[in-house]
């Protein structure tokens, strides 16, 4: 049997069973995280970003996770590009 630190939390499962039925549409994603969760988009995001960098997340779905983690790796590399442009520009 799997140790409770090896099982996803239901807050977690939740999180990211959201997450794959959102994947990829567009639309009133924050009208259905408050409708689901009663946060707030940024909330949302926030427990989104700490559960996929859990082990646990990425054995409960290795692809969601890691697709996720690229998504997130991408856009932080793209504000990171921005920033370095801002600062060179004259």
């Amino acid at each position: 049997m799997d140790a409770p630190s090896d099982l996803l939390d239901e807050r977690a499962q939740r999180v990211l069973e959201f997450e794959r039925a959102w994947w990829g549409h567009s639309g009133a994603k924050e009208l259905g995280i408050r409708r689901e969760f009663g946060w707030t988009a940024a909330r949302y995001y926030q427990v989104l970003n700490a559960v996929i960098d859990t082990d646990v997340a990425v054995r409960y779905d290795p692809v969601l996770v890691g697709r996720l983690r690229e998504v997130r790796e991408d856009r932080a590399e793209r504000r990171r590009t921005r920033r370095a442009g801002a600062t060179g520009a004259a």
